[in-house]
């Protein structure tokens, strides 16, 4: 990837001399080591994005089956697994 534009930003010198010090100790260029950084940043930025929207469509989903007369109440599903829960229970 061809490096194209410069990006300039303000910090505090000790968080500068603190970073510039372990990327030294690890061998890395400090711009290699922002770089990953922000690359792990976009990602981690995109799979949230992602996740909340594949949460959206369930809710949405949920929501329309239950005005539809789909679904069931909380007490209905808890009594179902009670009973569930009861002659699993009693087998044993």
């Amino acid at each position: 990837m061809a490096k194209e534009s410069v990006f300039t930003m303000k910090l505090e010198p000790e968080l500068r001399a603190a970073f510039m010090a372990e990327a030294e100790a690890a061998h890395r260029p400090a711009s290699q080591v922002l770089r990953e950084l922000m690359r792990e940043f976009v990602q981690r930025q995109s799979e949230a994005r992602e996740y909340d929207e594949f949460l959206r469509h369930k809710v949405d989903v949920a929501r329309a089956s239950m005005r539809a007369g789909q679904g069931q109440s909380n007490d209905e599903v808890e009594a179902e697994f009670a009973a569930r829960r009861a002659s699993v229970e009693s087998q044993a």
